[in-house]
This record gives structure tokens, C-alpha cells and sequence, in this order.
């Protein structure tokens, strides 16, 4: 039987036609993949898997940084909760010291974030570990606000985060035991991690508030007041121009403000009819009653 013509063949008849005859194109490109698969020097080939090692290499690195910054943020949450007790012991000072090692050892894996960094763009990592870095400077801004009753700035953070490193150092390319050479990497919390960690200690400062008050302190939650005011005050200056967590966060800021607030009206006008150890009662019931939705004008 004649074959019909190249050019009155069907994709059917095209297909199922076993010889490079029938489809010259399709046949042509399967060779070539063919060959391109079989060989592993295909310039192709090389350069892709230049790109699989890069790939991989950024996401083993991502990684390790996520790790970092959940034991950074776990370390920063224990450090935060052993702070809420010094208003319930009689020397916070020792308190305070062991908060003082705690955040040392936070620190210090903090250096391990800087050595990952070490010569990468920051921002194509940030995600990794910006939870982590916001709790730290959450706690160390409440240690800082409980020893000296102010906000600690952003300088002052960033210059505790210096790491000396020893490194082999090889100036003559020689093969004998090489000396140890110190290192200085540095670690910088970006404007946006400082603020976002600052609108949340406005939070542990408002329990901090509660507990205050529960131990028969009327002076604390006043001058907690007056702090949370500035700290919206400069918030408010931001306004849209700031990070997108920033608004969200500043919601829950003016939550805090307005319990703050409202302990203090309670504090004042009916604090001398009040036992001191029933104004964290009376405290509980009026928190309770005020709208979530409300913010602070």
C-alpha cells in the first residue's frame, strides 16, 4: 500500500510512524534532548548545575539561620518572663543580673546569624530571622526600661552586637600550622526589627502594669502611662510612611495604652476607697469591659 503524502498525513499517522520520515521537527527535538540528557559535559547542563549548587547552598543556609532564630526567640521569651517577676520579689537586682546572662547567651547566637551572613546581601535573608532579632530587642528594651525607666536606642543595641572570631591566617600560602587571627563581625538590627520589637514591649509593659498593681504599686502604672504615651506619640509620627507590621502592630499598641490608661483613672479616683490587695480585681473588671475595637485618640 503507497504511503500517502508528507503533507496529507495526519498528527495521528504523524506520531505513530516509527522513522524520522514522518515529522522532521518533533524527531529533530528529541534527538537533541536526547543528546543534551546524555551528556553531562552539554554547556547547558554545566550551567544549570552551577545554578542547583547556588540554589541549594542559599537554601541550606536559610535554614540554619530559621534555627538560629527560633532558639533566639525562645531564649528572648524566657528572658521576658523571668523579668515580669520583678515585681514580685524583694531583690529584683538579682533578677536582673540573671537576665543580664541570659541575653548574653542570646547574643551569642546572635554571632552565629552574623557568621551565616558573613559576606550576603542581608535582605535576601531577613525573613529567616527578623522574629527572632524583634524578641530580642524586646527584651533587652524591657531589661533596659526596668533598670532606668527609658527606651533604649537603636545605637545602643547595635553596639553590644560585636563578635571577635579566630580564624586561621595563611599570609605566606605555606602548608605548616597556620596561625589564629581574631576577627571583628558585627551585627546590625534594622530600623524596621527595632521598631516592631519596641510596639511589642508596650504589651509585656502593660502586664507588667497588672502586676504592678496587684502587689499594691500606684506609683509604677503611672509612670508606665506616661511612658507608653510618648512611645505612641512617636509612633504616630511615623504614621504610613513606616513598615507594614508597624500599622498592624500599632492596634495592639493602643490596646496597651488604653488598659494603662484606664488602670490609672481607676488608681486615682477610687484608689483611697480601694484595699491594695483588691485593685488587681478591680483592675481585671474594668480591662474587661473595654472594646477591642476602640483605639486611643
Amino acid at each position: 500500500m503507497a504511503q500517502k503524502p508528507r503533507d496529507e498525513r495526519g498528527p495521528d499517522e504523524c506520531l505513530s510512524l516509527k522513522t524520522s520520515e514522518g515529522c522532521p521537527r518533533k524527531n529533530a527535538d528529541a534527538v537533541q534532548d536526547r543528546d543534551a540528557s546524555a551528556n553531562p559535559s552539554s554547556p547547558i547542563i554545566a550551567v544549570f548545575k552551577v545554578f542547583q549548587q547556588e540554589l541549594d547552598t542559599k537554601h541550606d543556609k536559610y535554614e540554619r539561620l530559621v534555627k538560629i532564630s527560633r532558639d533566639v526567640t525562645i531564649e528572648s521569651k524566657r528572658t521576658i518572663f523571668l523579668l515580669h517577676r520583678v515585681t514580685s520579689v524583694p531583690n529584683a537586682e538579682d533578677i536582673l543580673n540573671e537576665a543580664d546572662v541570659k541575653l548574653d547567651a542570646v547574643r551569642q547566637k546572635i554571632g552565629l546569624i552574623a557568621e551565616e551572613l558573613r559576606g550576603e546581601d542581608i535582605y535576601q535573608f531577613h525573613r529567616a530571622f527578623t522574629a527572632g532579632i524583634q524578641e530580642y530587642v524586646e527584651a533587652v528594651s524591657f531589661l533596659h526600661y526596668i533598670r532606668h525607666r527609658s527606651l533604649i536606642s537603636l545605637e545602643e543595641i547595635n553596639a553590644r552586637l560585636v563578635f571577635m572570631r579566630t580564624e586561621k591566617v595563611d599570609p605566606k600560602g605555606s602548608d605548616e600550622a597556620l596561625p589564629l587571627g581574631a576577627q571583628v563581625l558585627t551585627f546590625h538590627v534594622t530600623p524596621s526589627d527595632y521598631l516592631l520589637g519596641v510596639a511589642d514591649l508596650t504589651g509585656e509593659l502593660m502586664r507588667m502594669c497588672i502586676s504592678s498593681v496587684g502587689n499594691g504599686d500606684i506609683d509604677t502604672p503611672f509612670q508606665l502611662s506616661q511612658f507608653l504615651r510618648q512611645i505612641h506619640d512617636g509612633f504616630s509620627y511615623i504614621g504610613n510612611t513606616g513598615p507594614y507590621e508597624v500599622s498592624k502592630k500599632l492596634h495592639t499598641l493602643r490596646q496597651s495604652l488604653g488598659k494603662v490608661e484606664d488602670a490609672c483613672y481607676a488608681l486615682r479616683v477610687r484608689g483611697s476607697e480601694i484595699p491594695k490587695h483588691m485593685l488587681a480585681d478591680v483592675f481585671s473588671s474594668r480591662t474587661t469591659l473595654l472594646d477591642p475595637e476602640e483605639g486611643v485618640v
